[in-house]
C-alpha cells in the first residue's frame, strides 16, 4: 500500500473522528455554551473571567480546525492546550455567582470535557480518564466550596455529570476502539497487499527464467545429451568449439540479470572471460554512447560476436561504436570460417568478412527501430 497516495487507512479514519469531535464541540459551545454565558453574564464575578476561559476554549478549537485541515497532530502543543483548559475550568468555577456550580450559568462544564476528548483523543485512554477526572474534582470541590452541599445539588450534580464526563468519555472509548480496528484493517490489507505483490514477483521472475533458458535449452541440452551418450567425442574440434559457445551464452544468461550500468558491456565482458580463461588475448574497447536496449535486442548483438569470441584460437578483439542512431559490436578473431547461431530478430544485421584464418563481424543495430 503506497503512502505517497495519500493518507492510510487508519489516517483518515482519525482525521474523521477528529473532525466529528471538533463539530460536536462547536455545537455545544457556540449552540449551549455561548447563549447561556451571555445571558448570565450580568451574574458572573467578575465578567471578564468568564470572557477569556470561552476564550481560550475558542482559540483551542481554531488550533485544532486549522491542525485538521492540515493533517498535523497536536505533539507536545497538546499540554499547553490541556494546561489552558484546566485553567480555564478553575477561572470559570471561581466567578460563578453563588450557586451557580452545574447550572446552565456554569457553561464551561458540558463543554470541556470535549475540548479534552480532541487533545487526547490519539493518547491513550487513561490520560483522557485522568483529565475528565480531574475537571470533574474541580467542579465538585467549587460546588463544595460555594455550599452547594445540600442533597439536591449533589445529586444534580452527579446527574448532569453523566450527560457532560460520559458522553465525551463514551465517544472517545468508541474512538480508540473505532481508530484500533481501522489501523488492523490497515494492517490486513498491507499484508494481502504484500501477498500479492511477492506472488506477483514471483511469477514475473519464473517467467523471465524460464524465458531465459528456453534460449538456451534449445543449443545447450542436445550438447549435453551428445556428449553423455557419446554421440558427440570431446576431443572432437567442432564439439569443442561448441562447448565454448554454450559456455559464453551460459555466462551472458548470468550478466543479464545484474544491474551494471552498461547492460551490453558487462555482458560483453562475461563473454570475453571465456575466451580470456582459454588463455587467448582479448582487447575489449567502446566508443560513443548508446541507450541500453532490450535484452532481446542485446542478445541478437552479441549472438554472432559472441561465436566468433568463444571460437578464438588466439586472439581477437570487440569494439563498441554506438551513437544518435546506429549500435555496432564488431569482433575480429583468429577463429577461421565457423558457422554463425541464428539471431532470431530483423531488427539486428549481421555482416561478416572472412580473410584466410580472421573472421570480422558486425552484429548492427538502428536505435531509432527500437521497440518502444
Amino acid at each position: 500500500m503506497s503512502e505517497a497516495s495519500g493518507l492510510q487507512t487508519a489516517q483518515r479514519f482519525l482525521l474523521g473522528l477528529r473532525l466529528a469531535a471538533l463539530l460536536i464541540t462547536s455545537i455545544i459551545l457556540l449552540g449551549l455554551s455561548l447563549p447561556n454565558m451571555v445571558h448570565n453574564l450580568p451574574r458572573y464575578r467578575p465578567a471578564w473571567m468568564q470572557l477569556a476561559a470561552f476564550g481560550v476554549v475558542s482559540v483551542i478549537l481554531v488550533v485544532e480546525g486549522f491542525l485538521a485541515f492540515y493533517r498535523r497532530s497536536w505533539g507536545r502543543v497538546r499540554w499547553i492546550g490541556l494546561s489552558a483548559t484546566i485553567a480555564a475550568a478553575i477561572v470559570s468555577c471561581v466567578s460563578l455567582p453563588a450557586h451557580g456550580g452545574v447550572t446552565l450559568a456554569d457553561w464551561a462544564f458540558g463543554t470541556l470535557g470535549w475540548v479534552g476528548v480532541i487533545l487526547l483523543m490519539d493518547r491513550r485512554l487513561w490520560e483522557l480518564v485522568a483529565f475528565l477526572a480531574l475537571y470533574e474534582t474541580i467542579t465538585i470541590t467549587n460546588l463544595v466550596l460555594s455550599g452547594g452541599t445540600d442533597r439536591t445539588t449533589l445529586l444534580s450534580a452527579a446527574a448532569v455529570s453523566i450527560n457532560t464526563i460520559g458522553f465525551p468519555l463514551a465517544g472517545a472509548v468508541a474512538a480508540i476502539a473505532l481508530g484500533s480496528i481501522a489501523r488492523t484493517a490497515e494492517n490486513a490489507a498491507y499484508q494481502a497487499e504484500q501477498v500479492r505483490t511477492t506472488e506477483a514477483i514471483a511469477a514475473g521472475l519464473h517467467e523471465r527464467r524460464r524465458w531465459r533458458f528456453a534460449h538456451i535449452y534449445e543449443t545447450a541440452v542436445p550438447l549435453l545429451q551428445g556428449l553423455a551418450d557419446r554421440t558427440l567425442e570431446p576431443h572432437e574440434k567442432m564439439v569443442q568449439r561448441r562447448c565454448a559457445i554454450e559456455a559464453a551464452r551460459l555466462r551472458r544468461l548470468f550478466a543479464e540479470i545484474d544491474v551494471a550500468p552498461n547492460p551490453l558491456l558487462h555482458e560483453l565482458r562475461h563473454c570475453a572471460d571465456v575466451a580470456d580463461r582459454k588463455g587467448i588475448l582479448v582487447e575489449l574497447d567502446s566508443r560513443g554512447q548508446w541507450p541500453d536496449p532490450p535484452v532481446e535486442i542485446r542478445r541478437a548483438l552479441t549472438e554472432a560476436p559472441l561465436a566468433a569470441l568463444a571460437t578464438a584460437v588466439s586472439w581477437a578483439r570487440v569494439t563498441v561504436i554506438g551513437n544518435g542512431d546506429i549500435l555496432s559490436v564488431n569482433v575480429i578473431a583468429d577463429c577461421g570460417a565457423i558457422e554463425l547461431p541464428p539471431i532470431g530478430t530483423a531488427l539486428v544485421r549481421i555482416r561478416t568478412i572472412i580473410d584466410q584464418e580472421t573472421l570480422w563481424v558486425e552484429a548492427q543495430w538502428r536505435t531509432s527501430r527500437s521497440p518502444q
